[in-house]
């Protein structure tokens, strides 16, 4: 099962936002933790099946190491939100 790191972000007067270092572009956001979470996964499956379908190539995960030095980040918190074996797109790619 393939796992992409994803960056949580949560700020006093907001949802908790989560992005993707691997997939610029690709966010989602949700009242609870959890619910960022299991709406991250839902994300981060759309936009794969999108990459998928217009050819683009799916890039492995990154390492925790290179996702928290992307400037990017900006003290976010990494989460790891996995893509379900029968939807993982790496062996099409």
């Amino acid at each position: 099962m393939r796992q992409y790191i994803g960056i949580v972000h949560k700020d006093p007067s907001s949802d908790f936002g989560v992005s993707f270092p691997d997939f610029p572009g690709c966010v989602s956001a949700g009242e609870t933790l959890a619910e960022a979470a299991a709406l991250a996964q839902e994300a981060l499956l759309a936009h794969i099946e999108l990459m998928a379908g217009d050819g683009e190539l799916i890039p492995e995960p990154m390492t925790l190491e290179a996702a928290l030095a992307d400037p990017d980040v900006g003290g976010g918190v990494p989460i790891l939100v996995p893509l379900p074996d029968d939807r993982d797109t790496s062996k099409a790619a």
